[in-house]
């Protein structure tokens, strides 16, 4: 009987667990989401505006399919955007494929000679901001990690 009860207990415990982890990527994912403005020089210059929307991502009048992997713990957005890590922040991570020969304003890429593969976001108020990354692996968002990146292409910011 008692062990019953036990066993019982560690699946609730379980399914809370894991209903809270779900609960934080839907949230961190909603936020993100919608129509957003460039509101900075390098958001402007390459990518103007965007719309994020479940399963697509559009910048500069071009849609590609997008794919939330999952939330970004506060440690991993705060290595990822270079902020204070804040329990109390979120953020997200995406996979989707921009070709590298995809040109955007200003006849500018995103990643350079790489295909961008990766997304991570993090919504402050009204703002986002957005990092690419290019590379098939996932990004490892720590601070030594994301100081010696060659997949960061980019960190862009904007205002709804």
């Amino acid at each position: 009987m008692k062990k019953r009860t036990l066993i019982a207990a560690m699946g609730l415990a379980l399914a809370g667990l894991l209903g809270g982890t779900l609960a934080q990527a839907a949230q961190a994912r909603a936020q993100d989401l919608g129509y957003w403005r460039p509101a900075d020089s390098m958001a402007a210059a390459i990518t103007g505006d965007i719309t994020i929307r479940p399963s697509e991502l559009t910048i500069y009048f071009i849609t590609y399919s997008l794919a939330p992997i999952r939330a970004l713990k506060p440690a991993e957005v705060s290595a990822a955007f270079d902020v204070v890590a804040d329990p109390g922040i979120s953020g997200m991570l995406y996979r989707l494929k921009v070709p590298a020969a995809q040109r955007f304003a200003h006849k500018n890429t995103l990643c350079g000679g790489e295909e961008t593969q990766w997304m991570a976001t993090y919504v402050t108020g009204k703002t986002l901001e957005v990092a690419l990354f290019s590379g098939d692996e996932i990004p490892v968002f720590t601070f030594e990690a994301m100081q010696g990146s060659q997949a960061r292409c980019g960190v862009f910011t904007y205002k709804r």
